[in-house]
This record gives C-alpha cells, sequence and structure tokens, in this order.
C-alpha cells in the first residue's frame, strides 16, 4: 500500500525556488556522473519505508500550503561525522505541482495518506503553470481549485 510523506520546504519562497534548487542539484548529480536525482536529509527515519517506496512521494509546503511533490526513489540511512544516525531521501527530478492545499507550521515529517493528499494540477487538464502563485493560492482558499 502506497504511503507519502508531508515536509515544510523550509528557505524556499515559491514553487519557483524548490524548481531551482532541484534543478541544481540535478545538474550537480550529472555533472558527477550519478543520476538526475536531488536528496534531503532529515534526522529521523521513517519506519514505514516499504510503503513509502511502494509510488509514494514528499510532498512539499510552502509558505503555509502543499504547493508540489516529488517522487520518493530510495530511503538511505546513514550516520553522521557527529556519530547522530540521519535519514537520506532520494527524490526524483521532477517537481509536480499540485492543487494548494492549506498546512499549518510542524517540525520534521509527517506520514500522509494518498486520500488525504493533494491531487497533481497536470492531472486537471486545465493548464494552470502560467497562473501567478498568489491566485492559485487565492482560488484554492476559495475551494475552486
Amino acid at each position: 500500500m502506497t504511503l507519502h510523506m508531508i515536509k515544510l520546504c523550509v528557505g524556499a519562497d515559491s514553487l519557483d525556488d524548490l524548481r531551482e534548487w532541484v534543478a541544481e542539484r540535478a545538474l550537480s548529480a550529472v555533472a558527477a556522473g550519478l543520476e538526475p536525482q536531488s536528496s534531503h536529509v532529515t534526522r529521523m527515519v521513517p519506519k514505514r519505508m516499504d510503503e513509502l517506496l511502494d509510488g509514494g512521494s514528499l510532498y512539499w509546503v510552502i509558505k503555509g500550503q502543499v504547493a508540489a511533490r516529488q517522487k520518493l526513489i530510495d530511503i538511505k540511512t546513514f550516520t553522521g561525522a557527529d556519530g547522530i544516525s540521519r535519514c537520506e531521501l532520494v527524490l526524483g527530478p521532477e517537481v509536480i505541482e499540485t492543487a494548494p492545499a492549506p498546512r499549518r507550521p510542524f517540525q520534521g515529517w509527517r506520514y500522509l495518506e494518498p486520500d488525504s493528499a493533494p491531487r497533481d494540477l497536470g492531472a486537471s487538464g486545465a493548464n494552470l503553470e502560467d497562473m501567478p502563485e498568489d491566485l492559485k493560492r487565492e482560488l484554492a482558499e476559495l475551494g475552486l481549485l
């Protein structure tokens, strides 16, 4: 059964910021002869790894709203130089825009059940890529998106 994760996208002020960060990471990986993936390191290791790797994604919250997701490709655990266990979330190179969904601040990451995950905007058939993010947020708050 598929399961997702949700996390605050700290440092990104917009979906474009996230896309730029992911593109830079992908280019760096390709230049090093690796797959064009990005990764995110977190302290807590998920116990439900099998479910997450069965088609799960990491949903990003930007400025109080879920805005995008990236497919989870792998989850690796390691011990840092400081002796603390950590978890590397290996993410696909594509940032998939989702319908904006309000989310209160939280620390770390949380599991996200598939029926609670916002739908992909591209799946609606409407071309919303050129619409300003502020307008998308307003439409989502009104329940129109």
